[in-house]
């Protein structure tokens, strides 16, 4: 398992130079490896071993758990509520139903380690968009400053190059920030729409499961039922149909054991947790980002948090005379730059543009 888990490693690879925030790593970056994670260990669970068990008399067992597995098996959600051992013999399990009660098919478990996949894939498209849009220009400006133990010479060279890239550039880096928040704000939209498939994928079951799952121990005995063994049952039916030595159809009625529900219940009951605190952080992420464009005067006081070096007057003075993109530059070099190389470039930078209105 070690090996087949350790080349996701190279995901979580520190970045040097870092073009996004932390909640965007940790939608395109963690998200991605737990998805896969998940659908690997599912993967080898599924494909190594017995994914299903069938309890049958008269048929050979092999065929009857390969049919149950491909097709379906069910419960009776009434049954949930009955006295296991007494009145069933399984949770959901139950022989007294006709056509008219209404059983619960469960045909997704074939395919969660290939819906876990997808979403992984879904999970890391926005950074795969952000990296073609971003094109290293974040690398190619830092130019190595961001570790400041070099040669004065070497500095102030690098140094100089980048004063001239940003007062050539002066007012043209508006589309470069507009397409980064649009690349956050697809990740608010991919967690969004991936917990309203996961929720179509188990009938409507999704949406409260973890809500149910905190409250179950609150719960009366007499109304008890375990959330995670009804979305994800250990014991369900399966009916085969055959045909007898006079040519009539024969019904065999089987018990099914799916030991792999058993990880199914705990890897999505952690991504549901997961995904309402991702969907949470990313939501407030958007709001910050909305406030920072509806109200530019909270602009020098984010420039400034970044270096406290840099006296706020001179944070107030730049933001006044750049645009929103060029904002966001300097704000991503306060984050990539050497701190003391960082409040050179901004004071010298200030002083150009200052110098450059006058003239």
């Amino acid at each position: 398992m070690f090996k087949l888990l350790g080349g996701l490693k190279d995901y979580l690879k520190w970045q040097d130079i870092v073009t996004d925030c932390a909640i965007f790593r940790l939608h395109n970056v963690f998200t991605t490896v737990l998805l896969l994670a998940c659908s690997l260990i599912i993967t080898a669970t599924q494909f190594v071993g017995n994914p299903i068990q069938c309890i049958v008399s008269g048929l050979p067992t092999h065929v009857v758990n390969t049919f149950c597995w491909i097709s379906s098996t069910f419960t009776m959600p009434d049954a949930f509520k009955r006295q296991v051992g007494r009145e069933v013999a399984h949770p959901g399990v139950a022989n007294d139903f006709d056509e008219d009660d209404a059983p619960k098919y469960y045909t997704y478990y074939q395919w969660v380690c290939f819906v876990l996949f997808f979403q992984a894939i879904a999970c890391y498209t926005p950074k795969f968009l952000w990296e073609a849009f971003e094109g290293g220009l974040m690398r190619t400006l830092v130019m190595g400053l961001h570790i400041g133990i070099c040669k004065e010479s070497e500095r102030n060279a690098k140094k100089k190059a980048l004063l001239e890239y940003l007062m050539q550039h002066v007012k043209r880096h508006n589309l470069y920030a507009i397409r980064y928040w649009i690349c956050e704000f697809l990740c608010l939209l991919n967690v969004l729409l991936q917990l309203y498939f996961m929720n179509l994928f188990f009938d409507g079951e999704f949406f409260s499961y973890g809500l149910r799952v905190m409250n179950f121990s609150e719960t009366a005995q007499e109304e008890r039922v375990d959330p995670m063994v009804f979305i994800f049952p250990r014991v369900t039916k399966c009916i085969f149909h055959k045909y007898g030595a006079s040519g009539s159809i024969q019904k065999h009625d089987s018990l099914c054991i799916l030991p792999l529900n058993i990880v199914n219940e705990k890897t999505y009951i952690f991504i549901w947790f997961w995904f309402v605190i991702l969907a949470t952080l990313l939501s407030v992420l958007i709001l910050y980002r909305v406030c920072i464009i509806a109200f530019p005067k909270c602009r020098p006081r984010i420039l400034h948090s970044k270096n406290r070096g840099v006296p706020l007057e001179i944070c107030e003075a730049l933001t006044r005379k750049v645009d929103l993109g060029d904002w966001w530059i300097l704000l991503m070099l306060g984050t990539n730059l050497d701190p003391i190389i960082y409040r050179e470039v901004i004071s010298e930078l200030a002083k150009n543009i200052e110098s450059n209105i006058r003239n």
